[in-house]
């Protein structure tokens, strides 16, 4: 019998300032996508709710707090890398974010960007995903032709 396959779930949030302002980090030092800007995010951990990771992800990358309800899902993308994932986006909209570099070995700093004016090397799903949200997509689908 095959081993049942599991999917490791990516947690993805959109922080918002009250101009439509989306805070982007700049990976560094990671051997993945490094120099180029990604959403903070993480994986979700064993035993622990999607709302609670997305929160602890938020405190953990960016030192910032927020409360479960404060989050709105916003996407979910089932999309293959160097494997299956499925990455949920939530957004929290805040009048003005004080977010600091709470890992400075992984990310170069927090910088706010417009949707519209995108940096040109931000990861490609990530990428995706934002114009999904944009036009208010709620699910799609990325990879898979390179899967297997």
């Amino acid at each position: 019998m095959s081993e049942r396959y599991t999917s490791c779930v990516d947690l993805h949030l959109l922080l918002t300032d009250a101009q439509g302002r989306i805070a982007l980090g700049k990976r560094t030092n990671t051997g993945w996508m490094d120099d180029h800007y990604h959403l903070p995010a993480g994986h979700l951990e064993s035993g622990e709710a999607a709302t609670a990771g997305a929160v602890r992800e938020l405190a953990e990358e960016t030192g910032a707090q927020a409360a479960p309800d404060e989050l709105r899902l916003v996407h979910v993308m089932h999309h293959y890398t160097s494997d299956g994932r499925t990455a949920l986006f939530f957004e929290i909209v805040r009048p003005k974010w004080d977010l600091a570099n709470t890992e400075p070995d992984k990310c170069a700093g927090w910088e706010f960007f417009t949707a519209d004016a995108l940096p040109e090397k931000i990861v490609p799903y990530a990428k995706t995903a934002l114009g999904h949200i944009a036009k208010g997509v709620l699910y799609s689908e990325q990879g898979w032709e390179n899967a297997r």
